[in-house]
């Protein structure tokens, strides 16, 4: 079976990597941190192995050509 990639929530995405809110969105509007997938018509989430990256180094993080 292929390794599918998790969508995670926001709560999740802040208590993982110890972000808060405002600096979380500006960071996505830098472009430092792995913007997010749209889910359904007013949700979104990010792709846990973006937020495994950024985690590992976020000095180094970088958004990719697929905006993760």
């Amino acid at each position: 079976m292929a390794d599918l990639d998790r969508i995670v929530r926001l709560k999740t995405v802040l208590a993982r990597t110890g972000l808060s809110r405002s600096t979380l969105y500006r960071k996505i509007g830098e472009g430092t941190f792995p913007r997010q997938v749209p889910i359904s018509v007013h949700g979104a989430g990010w792709h846990e192995s973006s937020i495994n990256r950024w985690i590992n180094d976020p000095a180094g993080f970088r958004v990719d050509e697929r905006g993760r």
